[in-house]
């Protein structure tokens, strides 16, 4: 059976799966129809202005108070939250890490195989984010969670993934991004291939204000990520009651209880706090056309603001198939020092900065305020190619960036794939000056 999406980006969104669930113009009437509960969840303070009032209102089997059980901690010690305190894991400086293998013969759900790269913030205090990997094997069977410390970002590099919602079915696979807030409960099953095969990606958890498109200032009305190419799902909902766990990540620990029924009893719903996903193929780059070129802030997909202006929490960037056009022109970015910190990864092709080293499944992490940009191989071709029109094919980069330094845990420092001799990717730079104009 085809899945169906709602089309759009912060709207009003209404779906139901049975006809007449949804109430007519009375959020939390006296009865609801067919006997469920109103429930609102919110994402945002109830005050928040009305452009960024997050919340959406469920109608549901049982609220979800009878999906609560008595806790007991869960160990998942991969899964690293800010503050994380080990911060000399590793000499300061840049760093790059080859794709991890996914096991094979291990059965690694979303949960159990998600294993975290970098942590920056504190999550009590709802700053920064932490850059994970996961390497799922194995579907979460009668298994639910939801995050109550931050919204995840996924971006699959390998294979594709489902994920059963309570607001609906999501699928995504390499080339698409996924949201789900904070507090939405949902399980994920790989999809590709015979049991062991996996799946591999990456997955950004924001701990700030959720995110949304960037302002486009004199871009205009138009390009980079449009809102009507974000997709929410459609209301599905179970009714089935067997034995379940629920698990929830709450400051930074895992807490687990188990149920008698599945949480995802959803029937109806409406609001503008839903999961989404968005194809980064649609993505309207915007670039040179005569000479130099923009920073890489207008590949910018999704931000998650702070209350400084144009200073993120988190910012989601991409580098996607684009042309390059312009006259005299250094085309691969430039070397530069940035406030920011930038987490990357690699989808599919190559990155023109970094032409070799830097492959699919890869990642690698340019601190704030250390210096990085392209390599020797990178800097001739561009010093000296011909400036024609040229189509970047077959490519998508990403970054996760924000404006707090990101420590590297104790996994990612171990990591047999971590190459230490990433500094020398630089070494073979000459020399050019000779002192004369």
């Amino acid at each position: 059976m085809p899945l169906s999406y709602l089309s759009g980006f912060g709207n009003e969104f209404a779906s139901e799966a049975l006809p007449g669930a949804l109430p007519q113009g009375q959020n939390s009437p006296q009865r609801c129809p067919y006997g469920l509960y109103a429930e609102q969840l919110s994402g945002s303070p109830f005050t928040a202005p009305r452009a960024e009032n997050r919340r959406s209102w469920l109608y549901r089997i049982r609220p979800t108070v009878k999906h609560i059980g008595r806790f007991q901690r869960r160990d998942l010690h991969y899964w690293i939250s800010p503050p994380d305190p080990a911060f000399d894991r590793l000499p300061l400086g840049p760093l790059r890490w080859g794709p991890v293998p996914i096991p094979q013969g291990e059965d690694l759900t979303f949960l159990t195989g998600l294993r975290t790269m970098t942590t920056a913030g504190d999550i009590t205090t709802h700053t920064g984010m932490a850059a994970h990997i996961y390497l799922v094997t194995a579907a979460m069977e009668n298994e639910y969670f939801y995050n109550a410390d931050g919204e995840l970002l996924i971006l699959p590099q390998q294979g594709r993934l489902r994920f059963d919602t309570e607001f609906g079915v999501l699928e995504a696979g390499p080339g698409e991004a996924l949201v789900i807030p904070r507090g939405v409960k949902f399980r994920a099953a790989p999809l590709d291939g015979p049991k062991g095969k996996g799946a591999r990606g990456y997955v950004c958890e924001n701990y700030g204000a959720p995110m949304t498109l960037p302002n486009l200032g004199p871009i205009g009305a138009n390009g980079l990520a449009n809102p009507r190419d974000f997709l929410a799902p459609v209301a599905a909902y179970e009714d089935r009651e067997e034995p379940s766990t629920l698990t929830v990540k709450w400051g930074g620990a895992f807490h687990s209880c188990a149920l008698g029924q599945s949480p995802l009893d959803v029937v109806a719903w409406h609001g503008n706090y839903v999961p989404y996903k968005y194809d980064l193929k649609r993505f309207c780059p915007v670039n040179t056309v005569l000479f130099d070129h923009a920073d890489p802030s207008i590949f910018t997909v999704l931000t998650a603001p702070t209350a400084v202006p144009g200073t993120a929490n988190v910012d989601f960037v991409i580098f996607p198939e684009r042309w390059m056009v312009a006259e005299n022109t250094f085309r691969p970015p430039w070397y530069h020092m940035n406030v920011m910190s930038e987490f990357m990864g690699l989808i599919e092709g190559v990155y023109d900065a970094k032409p070799g080293g830097f492959v699919p499944g890869g990642m690698s992490l340019h601190n704030c305020m250390l210096p990085h940009g392209p390599d020797r191989a990178a800097f001739e071709k561009a010093s000296t190619e011909a400036l024609e029109p040229v189509k970047q094919s077959g490519t998508l980069a990403f970054m996760f960036e924000t404006r707090l330094p990101q420590q590297i845990t104790e996994f990612a420092a171990r990591l047999e794939t971590l190459d230490t001799d990433y500094q020398d990717c630089w070494r073979g730079l000459q020399k050019h000056f000779n002192g004369k104009p």
